[in-house]
């Protein structure tokens, strides 16, 4: 482990400096951040409380409704600025973590973006985040390689590539590695401020330029602080205000009620929203925990042909296209599954029937989960929207808040009990063993798994839900499967279960499921249990 020099005043650094770390953590670049954290964290801080509040609110039995107070800014006649010439097609995009071979297969695999994930689905390791500024700083000067440790194979780009988006992690996470002041740097702005400070020449001289999704943003006050933050950053870079382009990814159930407040706020930046439904989900349950009339069913079972969730995505594409920006659809989770036939027919069915909605619903572009999927998605899309968009397209949707808040009808079993405690520890060990995204049960899972499965679980609980056999969840019902399914991972990993980390993962899942408390993310917790491994 060495150390690095010339460190700018106030920052410390504790994570270990591997090769190349130093040239990311440069004095200008730490500079740089310091500077974004010190001006804009504590407003951050605020917005976190803010949080806290609306929380609190709607324990005491608030129902969330379109915003009296900016309704001048719904029925206004405005626009946000035309997309950039590269991102006026993203038909198809692709995401997955940062790692090298992933970047490379991911920009290769023919979809029109990638998004490089350092939130959902990459587990924040400090090599996972730094090896990540890296890959994406040589992948945007075009010298990226990798050449796998077993195999006889290199991977490189290919000549042409997808456009690149780098997703930052959300404003409620830090990076615990580098401290500003005496306190951890926002894990948003680290993020932001890096890939921006060290790739804005580079994808210049690309013809691009850097381009970001925002995840997690509960409000337009969210939204208004990412474009005061692009604004100075800019600024104190020499670069022309509306360089840094962004899309939003429509991931909270409360950011659904202020979609046009969202575009209006970073009308200068923003070129389109995303359908982020898992997270959607999760913040569904989250929000109505203490809710017994807003129980959902099975995870399985929240389709997005349900009617809440097909108001939520129609709501988005309609605001997006009267404000001129693209409305680009969820991901399909599926994922080729080798050496069953029938079980990889139904997936490729599956996806091909949600991108064949998307599209006829009005969507400008979807997502998929694996390069194997890129293909058919493309096909969908293609027979239904020859053009690189479809933006001036209006459907005449509206809806109200009671449509978007009513949840879906359906059943909750003891199989989805089951499979939301083993995916949720499964995913967590492999959180903790440094991965973001892993295929679980022939679906390619990212963090909102684990939190749909653990917040079912507690709020199942917490509200004595019933079986569709009748049985009731309780305390009992989920300490015996709880105890059933660790001891099938006991008895199929043996010896590799503790190296697999599902022990602590276990543990984690079942603190979160049984605290009277709700944890606001699972991966706070887990963080810190990550850190000081």
């Amino acid at each position: 482990m060495s150390a690095l020099s010339n460190l700018p005043a106030g920052v410390t650094v504790t994570g270990k400096i591997s090769t190349g770390f130093e040239e990311i953590l440069s004095h200008d670049a730490l500079a740089f951040v310091a500077d974004l954290h010190r001006r804009f964290n504590g407003a951050r801080l605020d917005l976190l409380e803010n949080r806290e509040e609306m929380q609190e609110a709607l324990d005491a039995g608030l129902d969330p409704d379109f915003d009296f107070d900016t309704a001048d800014i719904r029925n206004g006649d405005w626009k946000v600025q035309p997309a950039p010439a590269d991102l006026a097609d993203r038909r198809v995009e692709i995401t997955g973590p940062v790692d090298r071979k992933m970047i490379i297969n991911a920009l290769n695999c023919g979809a029109k973006v990638f998004m490089a994930d350092f939130e959902d689905a990459s587990s924040p390791t400090w090599s996972n985040m730094i090896d990540g500024q890296i890959n994406l700083r040589d992948a945007n000067r075009r010298t990226i390689s990798f050449t796998h440790p077993t195999k006889d194979k290199t991977y490189q780009l290919n000549e042409q590539t997808a456009v690149l988006v780098v997703r930052p992690r959300g404003w409620h996470l830090e990076e615990a590695h580098v401290l500003i002041d005496g306190e951890p740097v926002s894990g948003s702005l680290f993020d932001f401020g890096l890939y921006l400070f060290h790739n804005h020449a580079a994808l210049v001289a690309l013809e691009s330029g850097p381009y970001y999704y925002l995840p997690k943003l509960e409000n337009a006050q969210e939204a208004r602080l990412w474009n005061l933050v692009m604004l100075h950053a800019q600024s104190a870079l020499g670069l022309t205000a509306g360089t840094v382009r962004v899309t939003v990814l429509v991931e909270t159930i409360l950011a659904s009620l202020q979609v046009d407040e969202i575009l209006y706020e970073l009308r200068d930046h923003i070129c389109g929203l995303n359908c982020g439904r898992w997270d959607y989900i999760f913040s569904y349950i989250k929000r109505f925990k203490n809710r017994p009339d807003k129980l959902l069913p099975d995870r399985a079972e929240v389709l997005m042909s349900s009617p809440f969730m097909h108001a939520y995505s129609r709501n988005v594409i309609e605001i997006c296209h009267r404000r001129g920006a693209h409305a680009i659809g969820g991901m399909a989770a599926q994922i080729p599954v080798k050496n069953d036939e029938e079980a990889n027919a139904a997936a490729y069915a599956k996806v091909r029937a949600d991108k064949q909605r998307e599209v006829r619903d009005g969507h400008d572009g979807t997502w998929v989960a694996h390069p194997g999927m890129v293909a058919l998605a493309i096909e969908a899309f293609d027979a239904h929207m020859p053009n690189a968009n479809q933006i001036e397209r209006q459907n005449g949707f509206s809806t109200d808040a009671t449509t978007l808040t009513t949840p879906s009808a359906g059943s909750i079993t003891m199989a989805g009990v089951r499979t939301n405690v083993e995916v949720g520890i499964l995913y967590v060990a492999a959180w903790l063993n440094g991965q973001g995204a892993v295929p679980i049960h022939n679906l390619m899972e990212d963090a909102a798994t684990a939190e749909i499965s653990r917040a079912q679980l507690w709020q199942w609980r917490v509200h004595s839900a019933k079986l569709e056999s009748g049985a009731v969840v309780d305390n009992t019902l989920l300490e015996q499967v709880f105890a059933e399914v660790d001891e099938q991972f006991q008895s199929k990993f043996g010896e590799e279960y503790e190296a697999r980390k599902l022990g602590a993962a276990t543990r984690i899942m079942k603190q979160m499921v049984f605290d009277d408390e709700f944890a606001e993310f699972l991966t706070l917790p887990a963080y810190q249990q990550l850190v000081s491994a």
